[in-house]
């Protein structure tokens, strides 16, 4: 099973509904953009760790 990790993707490398003022897979605009996500293994989004912190459930301001 997959689910969306938010504020993991570093920038272009999103998968596709990022959120407002993107359209689709790889459009983020910065490394570990906070409404950007990517789908990765159930369980583990929380655990990935970047320099702005850990991955999230939800989007992220």
């Amino acid at each position: 099973a997959m689910e969306k990790c938010y504020g993991v993707a570093k920038a272009g490398k999103n998968d596709c509904k990022a959120g407002a003022g993107t359209s689709c897979a790889g459009t983020s605009k910065v490394d570990y953009q906070g409404n950007a996500w990517k789908l990765v293994k159930a369980g583990t989004c929380t655990t990935i760790k970047t320099p702005k912190g850990p991955g999230s459930l939800s989007p992220k301001a």
